[in-house]
């Protein structure tokens, strides 16, 4: 065993997998917990606070989860979990530490396998259902993982995956509808409704959240139980001032750590109700408001925009008292719009997976337009130099955060690159004003680099989007033999607007007004669509990769 920085709790993990792959000594970040909001005994199942100890403390018969045209109360999920933790301990041998990967959209099967599988005490690696054979794999053999379980509508990636793997031994399908009619469900029906929770320690790894590096080899970020209490008891708690009245409703992947915690460890921790959207596009989720009367939605700023396009044609989002901005920094523009049209806050912030989720965030009586806000509260933060010095207010530089969670990769080498000196560097730019507030600037990778300047892209992309004819767009660096790099914006218009020389000028002279000139694009692409994740976030590096080669996949006309 390696030594380490931190005195670890008792364990109830009888596979010591992860435990045994925790960061050595010297690579762990500061951990700040001394706040008396995030002491948990010693022994802390999150699947049990999250369900069970709900229902005793007078929730059983409140809504939990919304989903596929149904409401299941606390009182359901708890028996429905504690069922398939039967299931997995006593049909497919899930032993406390084991691995179990879970793939499925959003829906309420999904949560309540993830809790089955922290309840027998096992590891949870949730996956997106649009990941193929060959990623499922990597993610296999990283956490050496023994048994997957797949919405049965989406089995075959990790079927093939199988085949050809040396761990993986059994896929097992639930039922991602309403039916309950897949094996594992079928296996659990008869099941009891009591189970007998693993007593899982505090620092035993819940949940390992994957992120792709940018070699395309993806890092395995470790999560104890009771860091997924903290992200409730911290941001949710502070930021969002959850109630049990609340009804939550967005876009991010329960797969990604965002959406876990904005759509289900939020909500279950405070008695609120979750609505969950296998397709949750921004006519799906209008409907989820107004059906339902959701007060807090999660999405990207592009879906907002969206949003508040079909107001105009009377969409009602009345019921909505808060909004949180997810996957891309929330420009100015759609700030200012949403403020003005829907009249309730909307929250821009920072989180990574290495976190687990915000550290960083306006607040709804402080809330401002191109600005992440102050950190959330128990985190510090600092904007450093390349020599870890903290820069002067107003300088751009590397973000450093530290806090109550923090990164710990799974037996990493690039572990060391993400903590120095105990701050976790997230790989942004930022600058914090005199204030105290933090400005995002860019990823560090999204810096332009042009004839000496430093140009922060999302700052170029605000610019146009103040523009009437803009409806998306995104901003990179293309090399350049004269000026090392050159702004190259990528421009989705609205119908009607011709793509053209004429008006890529008036979008650059536009750009040249609104900031800097030297910041304005040399060089314009109009494009249909633009490559984004899952949760709405541009992939810029795709941008930049075909920019680099000179080739343009998503061009349609150019300048």
């Amino acid at each position: 065993m390696n030594q380490r920085p931190v005195t670890l709790g008792p364990s109830g993990h009888e596979d010591t997998f992860t435990r045994d792959r925790l960061p050595i000594d010297g690579e762990w970040p500061d951990l700040l917990l001394d706040r008396p909001e995030f002491q948990y005994p010693e022994r802390l199942n999150v699947a049990v606070e999250l369900t069970d100890r709900m229902v005793d403390r007078g929730f059983g018969d409140a809504t939990a989860l919304i989903g596929n045209g149904r409401r299941r109360t606390y009182k359901e999920l708890a028996d429905w979990s504690n069922r398939l933790a039967h299931a997995l301990v006593e049909h497919y041998g899930v032993r406390p530490g084991n691995r179990v990967l879970i793939r499925s959209g959003n829906n309420p099967a999904f949560v309540a396998v993830w809790l089955a599988v922290l309840k027998a005490g096992g590891v949870a690696v949730n996956t997106m259902p649009m990941l193929r054979a060959g990623e499922l794999g990597q993610i296999v053999d990283k956490a050496e993982i023994r048994l997957a379980l797949t919405d049965s509508r989406i089995a075959d990636e990790l079927v093939a995956c199988a085949k050809a793997s040396r761990f993986l031994r059994q896929v097992v399908s639930f039922d991602g509808t309403h039916n309950h009619d897949a094996e594992l469900d079928r296996i659990a029906l008869d099941k009891p409704v009591r189970f007998d929770a693993v007593a899982t320690g505090r620092d035993d790894v819940a949940l390992l959240g994957f992120t792709s590096g940018t070699t395309g080899e993806p890092k395995a970020t470790m999560h104890f139980h009771r860091d997924l209490l903290i992200i409730a008891d911290g941001y949710a708690r502070e930021v969002l001032q959850v109630r049990p009245d609340d009804v939550f409703v967005g876009s991010p992947p329960l797969a990604f750590t965002f959406g876990l915690g904005g759509l289900a460890i939020f909500p279950l921790r405070f008695g609120a109700t979750a609505t969950l959207l296998e397709q949750a596009t921004p006519p799906n989720m209008i409907g989820i408001i107004e059906t339902y009367k959701a007060t807090i939605c999660f999405t990207a700023p592009t879906a907002y925009r969206a949003m508040m396009a079909a107001m105009d044609a009377g969409a009602d989002l009345s019921s909505l008292r808060l909004a949180v901005s997810a996957g891309e920094t929330l420009p100015a523009p759609v700030f200012e719009e949403w403020t003005r049209k829907v009249g309730v806050p909307i929250l821009d912030g920072i989180g990574t997976t290495e976190l687990l989720h915000i550290f960083i965030s306006n607040r709804i009586d402080d809330a401002r337009a191109a600005c992440t806000g102050r950190v959330v509260t128990g985190y510090e933060a600092r904007v450093v130099d390349e020599a870890m010095q903290e820069v002067p207010r107003g300088t751009i530089g590397r973000l450093a955060v530290r806090g109550p969670t923090g990164c710990r990769y799974l037996a990493d080498r690039r572990q060391a690159n993400y903590v120095k000196d105990g701050w976790n560097l997230t790989g942004d730019a930022f600058r914090q004003d005199e204030d105290g507030r933090f400005h995002f600037a860019a990823r560090t990778d999204d810096m332009i680099i042009s004839a000496g300047y430093n140009i922060a892209g999302p700052e170029v992309e605000s610019a146009l989007l103040t523009h009437v004819d803009v409806a998306e767009c995104a901003v990179v660096g293309r090399p350049d033999d004269e000026r090392g790099q050159i702004v190259a914006a990528f421009v989705i218009l609205h119908a009607g607007v011709v793509a053209d020389e004429a008006t890529a000028k008036r979008l650059q002279d536009h750009v040249k007004a609104v900031i800097a000139p030297y910041k304005y694009p040399r060089a314009i692409t109009f494009v249909e669509t633009l490559p984004k994740t899952a949760t709405g976030k541009i992939q810029r590096y795709r941008i930049r990769e075909g920019s680099r080669s000179g080739s343009d996949p998503y061009a349609d006309s150019a300048t």
